[in-house]
């Protein structure tokens, strides 16, 4: 707000060329976007946050898996080689809002760090114990005295880097407060230079047999 403001006032008091003019209204329309990104994110924490527990409506999995690859391949428009691993012959009972809202930061953050010409793999895997989601990618990496603090508000291991991404700062809150609503867990793996891995774990009590149109469908390669 304090640097929005400030170009209002350099519009406003000093005479400047229309491109000069346009070039400050460009930098006020980026911060200005930038701040109701952070307040529709803020509101949806909140509503997370103060919420009844989330229903216990079938999420079709195999549906929302083609969407979040079809959402990663829009996202990166061709800077990187995006693959999907997994069969999806369960469902997920709960909020299909709030789980494709968590899975969406997840690939929307591995997209944004990833530099072009990376590597993503959107992998379910189900197992004895319940399914789990995990986003791969061969971004930078973190190091890890960042890793405990990554689900804070408004915690940022690069703050130049995420302001040059456009992230708030909010995603993983909101992802870490998505999935514990569904008695899911989120686990976080990285090392500098070799990418990270993003996991959110369900127990086997949050999900139903896939309906027999989509049980078992095998989602390839991007």
């Amino acid at each position: 707000l304090t640097v929005l403001v400030g170009f209002l006032e350099t519009v406003r008091e000093l005479k400047l060329d229309p491109s000069r003019v346009r070039d400050y209204l460009g930098m006020m329309r980026e911060q200005a976007s930038r701040m109701h990104r952070i307040i529709e994110d803020l509101l949806t924490l909140s509503v997370l946050e103060s919420a009844p527990p989330p229903p216990t409506d079938r999420v079709r999995m195999a549906s929302l898996l083609e969407r979040l690859r079809a959402d990663a391949s829009s996202l990166s428009a061709g800077r990187h080689a995006i693959s999907m691993q997994g069969s999806a012959s369960v469902d997920l009972l709960g909020s299909e809002e709030e789980l494709a809202s968590a899975f969406g930061n997840l690939v929307s953050n591995a997209i944004r760090y990833t530099p072009a010409g990376g590597k993503l793999c959107l992998v379910w895997h189900e197992g004895p114990d319940g399914p789990f989601f995990a986003v791969e990618d061969t971004g930078p990496g973190i190091a890890p005295e960042h890793l405990p603090r990554l689900t804070e508000r408004f915690y940022r291991v690069d703050r130049s880097r995420s302001r040059e991404t456009g992230g708030t700062g909010l995603g993983l809150a909101i992802v870490k407060h998505a999935v514990a609503r569904h008695q899911a867990s989120l686990d976080i793996e990285s090392k500098p230079g070799a990418g990270s891995r993003f996991t959110v774990r369900f127990p086997l009590q949050r999900t139903m047999p896939a309906e027999a149109k989509l049980g078992g469908l095998q989602l390839g390669d991007a």
